[in-house]
């Protein structure tokens, strides 16, 4: 038996909302992680949340990967919600 899909709303309770963000947090890092090591490819991952503080992830030095970012003038895949 499949899990139950959710209806994807902001959360209106504090608490709960909070216990989400940090069970998706860490689930985002550890599939930002997994995607590293087997696509052999860098990732910098950048959440702020509700309060401003700051978590990342990075593969190898943040600094260097948003370096190479800025620098980046070729077309690319840009998704924005």
């Amino acid at each position: 038996m499949g899990r139950k899909k959710i209806q994807i709303q902001r959360i209106t309770d504090e608490r709960n909302r909070q216990v989400t963000f940090t069970k998706r947090k860490f689930g985002l890092m550890k599939k930002a992680y997994e995607l590293s090591v087997l696509c052999d490819c860098e990732i910098a991952l950048i959440i702020f949340n509700h309060s401003n503080k700051l978590f990342q992830y990075a593969s190898t030095d943040m600094d260097k990967v948003l370096l190479k970012y800025t620098e980046y003038n070729e077309p690319h895949e840009k998704v924005i919600h």
